[in-house]
């Protein structure tokens, strides 16, 4: 126990806090339907309470959810004198981002009135959940292009490859596609995104053929088809042809020639790029890493930070690996008290590659305690520690 508070003082000065928030719940979380709608009549009486109180509240509601506070943002809301349609909207796209539906479901049921927004606030939450997006389309008094999208978008989420193949939600989404009375370029991009989920380029292309209209979001869909088939080729064909690029362009060329084991082109493409972001550097990191380039990988890497761009998840997972490669447990070490600082310790994703550097570096000491860091660990993390431990000939007598 010593040796481990002593290794998290090496590494990080700030305490590691777990913060746990419990499910509100329903039924007497706030008002009935009844004593909201009579709140709701008493408007007029509640005039110390002004729109830009409401206004206020609803923007703590709204920071609440986005940090998954709910029970914060439902005090916020029990306490408003007089709420707006804004307010009952704020808690329920709070809830369905936070995954609580049935809190959802509960509270929209008790609106003492219902516009079309809180009808698509509702409909676009249970994006991937066809049954229950399907039941709140069908109720919906009145529908717009947002709505149909909403519809087409939780059969294009759900119908992955053998779902779709087994239930043919894809299919039922062409249908819906080819019924909408509004077809957008949303619209026709959700189903252009849809096929290449399911991997079916051909019809993908189809689609994306016939688009009237296409934006930078059709367009990527279209070449990370190809990327994901290994279509390089088509993939640059259709980047050159793109009207105007964005990052996920470049990106998504540069992940593609990496994958491919093409770092020339990755590389030349990176080096052209207008305006670079953390998933460019990332990518080429990733590209050097995986393609045993590791000094071009650590140099990408440093490089990244002297041109002031934010080091992420991804790029540390690549530069641990890439030590890793090398036995370079030194430098491991150095990036561990950076990924401290970043706070990324704790997670599995980075904390299993900081976990696999120790113990291909032989420092097992190091490496249980950076299993012991990781709060949710998966079976990834329990495989690297015990494969270190066998590896330098700890059989027995360990405890994890």
């Amino acid at each position: 126990m010593g040796g481990n508070y002593r290794w998290r003082q090496l590494h990080s000065s700030c305490p590691i806090q777990t913060i746990n928030f419990r499910s509100a719940k329903p039924g007497n979380s706030y008002p009935s339907k009844k004593t909201l709608t009579s709140q709701s009549n008493k408007k007029l009486q509640n005039s110390s309470t002004s729109d830009s109180d409401i206004v206020k509240w609803n923007i703590a509601i709204t920071t609440h959810m986005r940090n998954g506070r709910c029970e914060s943002a439902l005090r916020v809301f029990n306490s408003m004198s007089r709420r707006s349609s804004v307010s009952y909207n704020a808690m329920i796209s709070g809830y369905l981002k936070n995954h609580k539906f049935d809190l959802a479901t509960d509270l929209f049921d008790k609106m003492p009135e219902r516009d079309l927004f809180s009808w698509n606030v509702m409909l676009t939450g249970y994006n991937g959940f066809i049954d229950e997006a399907r039941e709140i389309f069908d109720k919906m008094p009145l529908k717009n292009g947002i709505s149909w999208n909403g519809l087409l978008a939780a059969y294009v989420q759900n119908g992955r490859i053998e779902d779709a193949k087994k239930n043919g939600e894809m299919e039922e989404a062409r249908r819906l596609f080819e019924e909408s009375p509004i077809q957008d370029v949303f619209t026709w991009t959700a189903m252009v995104s849809g096929y290449v989920q399911n991997g079916k380029l051909g019809e993908a292309r189809t689609i994306f053929d016939r688009m009237p209209e296409k934006n930078s979001v059709s367009w990527n869909a279209i070449i990370a088809g190809y990327v994901q088939c290994k279509r390089m080729d088509m993939a640059r064909e259709l980047f050159e042809a793109m009207p105007s690029r964005d990052a996920s362009s470049w990106n998504t060329m540069i992940t593609g020639y990496c994958q491919s084991g093409d770092i020339a082109h990755a590389r030349n493409l990176f080096d052209n790029m207008p305006q670079r972001d953390s998933i460019s550097w990332s990518a080429m990191i990733a590209g050097y890493s995986q393609n045993a380039c590791s000094e071009e990988a650590l140099h990408f890497f440093v490089e990244m930070q002297r041109d002031g761009e934010r080091l992420n998840r991804s790029s540390f997972t690549c530069a641990l690996s890439t030590c890793s490669n090398i036995a370079a447990l030194e430098l491991g070490k150095q990036l561990h008290c950076r990924l401290v600082k970043a706070g990324y310790q704790t997670g599995w994703f980075v904390g299993n590659a900081l976990l696999a550097m120790y113990c291909k570096c032989g420092s097992i000491d190091e490496a249980r305690d950076a299993f012991q860091e990781i709060l949710e660990k998966d079976v990834v993390s329990w495989n690297t520690m015990i494969h270190g431990y066998a590896r330098h000939g700890f059989f027995w007598g360990q405890r994890l």
